[in-house]
Formats: structure tokens, sequence, C-alpha cells
């Protein structure tokens, strides 16, 4: 999942609302670029967590072909954000969150335990994992606290965005 939206095929896209969560599941088939709407997290994170070697098509999804119109239009009604590839599946009984900081900069990720408990490190993670072995079979690899990239185009022109060590815009020699 690499490049630029238009030439990125088999990518797997989330798309946020205004509330900052994610509101919208979507993959984008390999073959005609249209966007699906993927129903849950769940099928979400399995499609993304082999999507380089099963690239998404429309037929996994039920009822769907290249032949129909797209579930959904990528464009700046909602901020769109893209997922890496590959990422490990959150493990059953934990849901994996994540929250959009209010300047529009990254997304925060977390995970939520079977009991309610939002854990927010690898550190928080293993010591969960110590003191419940309930979950023997559950590593500490099998959680990812990537962020997913936040597609700059679709961040409403309202937000006032930080300036960050990335799009610092470089002086020339000759402007000093």
């Amino acid at each position: 999942m690499k490049g630029e939206i238009s030439k990125t095929p088999s990518t797997s896209k989330r798309t946020l609302s205004t509330q900052g969560s994610i509101d919208i599941y979507a993959a984008q088939c390999k073959d005609c670029l249209k966007w699906r709407v993927i129903d849950t997290q769940e099928e979400f994170e399995e499609i993304r967590s082999k999507v380089t070697e099963e690239p998404f098509l429309c037929s996994r999804k039920a009822n769907s072909s290249c032949d129909d119109p797209g579930d959904i239009e990528y464009d700046s009604t909602r901020t769109w954000v893209i997922d890496k590839p590959n990422l490990p599946k959150t493990p059953q009984g934990f849901r994996r969150s994540l929250v959009l900081r209010k300047d529009y900069s990254k997304l925060d990720a977390y995970y939520i335990t079977p009991t309610g408990k939002k854990l927010r490190t690898r550190n928080e993670i293993g010591a969960y994992l110590k003191d419940n072995p309930e979950y023997q079979g559950v590593s500490v690899t099998d959680f990812d606290f990537s962020s997913p990239k936040i597609m700059q185009d679709t961040i409403p022109e309202i937000v006032e965005q930080k300036e960050s060590a990335n799009k610092k815009v470089k002086i020339a020699k000759d402007d000093v």
C-alpha cells in the first residue's frame, strides 16, 4: 500500500467521521480500483493482514463485481486515512482503536482488552498478558501501534495544523 491514492491498487483505507473515529472501512479493488465498503472492522483487518499476498478484489465482497459502481468515492467530504499493509489482525477479544488528534496531525492507536481496559503501549500489553494467563497464546507481537497515514487532501480547510518536521518548507541557500 504505497504511493498515491489514484495509483494504488489493492489499498485498504479507513474514513474518519468528524468526531475523529473510524466510521467506514473500505478497500480498493486491485483490478478496477473501485472502493468497496467493508462491513466490519474484523473483516477489514482480515483483508489488511494479507493484502500483499491476497490483493483485494471486488468479487471478495458478496454480490459485488468490477462491473458494479463503487460503494464510496474518494473525496474530501470526509477525512481518509491509508493503513499499512499486512499489519497483524487484532487478537480475538481485543479491539484496536484509532483516535484522530484535534489538529489532524496523526491518529493515536491503542487496544481495548476484553475487560474494557485501554492499553496504549507494548509495555502495557506485555504487563496485561503477564497478569492474565488466559491469553497465553497471544503475544506482544500480535499488537501493532502503527498509525495510518492521513490523506492531506481530505483534511477540512478549517483545521489548523501544527507545523511538523516533515511539513516544514526547505529554504533555498539563496533565500538566507
